[in-house]
């Protein structure tokens, strides 16, 4: 399966309280970070981070977290994500296009108001702006095909593409995002 998420931000302690995170500390964030990525993620998953994984974390404490999460790791950088090491990563890019089941998703830390495939009903998926699930109920009340992936839009859990795929067609199914 494909899952996609954004924005972890682990390791910074400021986010708590600049997003109004419900956690006492940058410790007990990570910790449910970690245990919330693994609870949905499989071994043989591929999970798309789309930026700001880290912040201010040394390279030995990215690893020590990234071995811990289940999955292939893909990297689409945020704007905190410039000084990554990119071994720690099975791709890192800025930006991509993948296509699943004739769908296309254009994956970009940033939000755009018009993205390759646009016209055609290509999915925008994104973070950077730490919205809350409401946002991805206005896009898609106003027809717009975005997506934000982050975690304080998705209850601090990746998404699947399966889910994606079902809020944007509007099915129950989607209630569970």
């Amino acid at each position: 399966m494909i899952y996609f998420t954004s924005d972890l931000h682990l390791g910074h302690k400021n986010i708590i309280k600049l997003t109004n995170r419900p956690f006492v500390n940058v410790e007990e964030m990570n910790e449910v970070f970690i245990h919330h990525w693994n609870q949905k993620i499989q071994n043989n998953d591929t999970v798309y981070i789309l930026g700001d994984f880290t912040f201010k974390m040394s390279v030995l404490e990215a690893h020590n977290i990234i071995k811990q999460l289940h999955g292939h790791k893909i990297l689409i950088k945020g704007n905190h994500d410039k000084n990554i090491d990119v071994s720690l990563f099975d791709e890192v890019c800025d930006f991509k296009i993948i296509k699943y089941h004739k769908q296309k998703f254009i994956l970009m830390h940033y939000p755009l108001l018009e993205w390759p495939h646009y016209f055609q009903g290509g999915i925008h998926l994104h973070g950077h702006q730490h919205n809350h699930r409401d946002y991805n109920e206005l896009m898609r009340s106003k027809g717009i095909r975005r997506y934000d992936v982050g975690v304080d839009a998705n209850e601090f859990y990746p998404v699947s593409i399966d889910e994606i795929i079902d809020f944007m067609e509007g099915s129950n199914e989607s209630n569970k995002l």
